[in-house]
């Protein structure tokens, strides 16, 4: 049976807004093996954000499962992402979160911390198949040495290119290397293009570029007491190394703003993009005609050897501290995340199937088995995942990025933009 000590907690994800969240008691977790008895008739509410496409999805899960479980009746209900997070918030102060929720990994640290998550360590290994999950997978759902989530797919950041403009400006695919040959390569490309497009975007305006340095020296972006993982003048230093690539080389910030909503990657402006390898799909979509397949291969190195990569969860299952059916909400999670059926039914709809048994019946297309190739290529790099993203996160990513786009504008300095991150952070880290 897996073992939550043994397991570092975990990752970095994208924004989220700070919640203030009133604690309550959970129920307390079973003794000895828990089970659920198949004969006991219950009702379960399940949560999740998504589409109508989505919801067909889970309607046909549910039917899988009840097929399997009769007795166990689940009402499903699903909003957009950000009215997903406003309905759980109102439920969290009232005491009423659903019994089962499909969950992002942003909150996970802010609903654990105030009571409101079931810890799944008891059902571990028992109802909640654990087979089919890494070490890797099963740690991301861990806070503070409790498991509160279970990963149902996962990506990890990696380098996009696209081979259409590379053939185009005649230039070859990045071959990998460090941070200094990536920017060599870009200024070639950008040069090469005689003024088309660009080699790359400005990578230091990414907070995960600058973890995944730091990772490599063996330092988090944040420690699990919630203290910064480095200091000034690391945050100079990685600033600085962009500077002359911001000097004509990557895409200016003006194109970057009159290409807004899209990037300068899937506007065909930019040959290479540093991001999450679930993005893929969406480029190829926007790219539209013309570009058939993106090339996808590790970000640079800073150090050879050096466990800079994770996996990060696509979203996670979590059930409510207080549902009156522990058992039968742990065995639709398992469900959820481990069965073949679910695999088949969800594909990729969800991101990678972080279960091996979900995995092998997804029918992935050509992008899917790309990234998964991808993933499996990368295992040298992948370490433990970092501490589960500190309360504000969110923030202080979002305030990395609009310094980063003052960088590239040039309306700002390297130590200016140090001084208002730290500024930032301290009022993050000590609310």
């Amino acid at each position: 049976m897996f073992s939550k000590k043994r397991v570092a907690a975990v990752a970095a994800v994208a924004t989220s807004a700070a919640l203030v969240l009133a604690g309550c008691g959970g129920s307390s977790a079973p003794q000895g093996e828990p089970s659920f008895d198949p004969d006991e008739k219950v009702t379960l509410d399940l949560a999740f954000w998504g589409n109508d496409v989505r919801a067909d999805l889970y309607n046909q899960a549910i039917d899988a499962f009840n097929e399997e479980y009769p007795n166990i009746t689940v009402n499903a209900t699903f909003l957009t992402f950000p009215e997903f997070w406003e309905k759980r918030q109102t439920e969290a102060a009232g005491g009423g979160l659903p019994d089962v929720m499909q969950f992002d990994y942003s909150y996970l640290r802010q609903y654990s911390e105030n009571g409101l998550l079931l810890d799944l360590e008891p059902y571990l290994g028992s109802i909640i198949q654990t087979d089919g999950l890494s070490d890797q997978i099963l740690g991301i759902g861990v806070v503070d040495d409790t498991t509160y989530g279970i990963t149902t797919s996962t990506n990890a950041w990696g380098l996009f290119t696209n081979p259409a403009l590379l053939e185009t400006a005649g230039v070859s695919e990045f071959e990998g290397g460090s941070w200094e040959d990536y920017n060599d390569w870009i200024a070639e490309v950008t040069e090469a293009s005689g003024g088309a497009f660009w080699g790359g975007s400005d990578y230091t305006g990414r907070i995960q570029n600058f973890e995944l340095q730091l990772r490599s020296e063996g330092k988090n972006l944040f420690n699990e007491d919630g203290t910064p993982g480095f200091d000034e003048e690391r945050l100079t230093e990685f600033w600085e190394s962009g500077a002359d690539a911001r000097d004509g080389q990557v895409v200016p910030q003006q194109v970057v703003e009159e290409l807004n909503p899209l990037t300068a990657f899937d506007s065909a402006k930019g040959a290479s993009e540093l991001t999450w390898d679930n993005f893929g799909a969406g480029y190829l979509a926007n790219l539209g005609e013309g570009y058939t397949e993106l090339g996808l291969i590790a970000p640079p190195v800073t150090k050879e050897g050096a466990k800079d990569l994770y996996l990060k969860p696509s979203m996670l299952h979590t059930i409510s501290a207080k549902t009156e059916h522990p058992e039968a909400a742990a065995t639709l999670v398992d469900f959820l995340v481990n069965s073949p059926e679910a695999g088949k039914i969800f594909g990729t709809n969800r991101g990678l199937p972080a279960s091996e048994t979900a995995l092998e019946a997804a029918d992935l297309d050509t992008m899917s088995q790309q990234v998964k190739d991808y993933e499996e290529s990368i295992a040298d790099r992948l370490g433990d995942a970092p501490p589960v993203p500190i309360v504000g996160y969110g923030t202080l990513e979002e305030k990395f990025r609009v310094l980063g786009t003052e960088l590239n504008f040039g309306t700002t300095t390297v130590d200016d933009a140090v001084s208002q991150f730290f500024s930032e952070m301290d009022v993050v880290l000590n609310q």
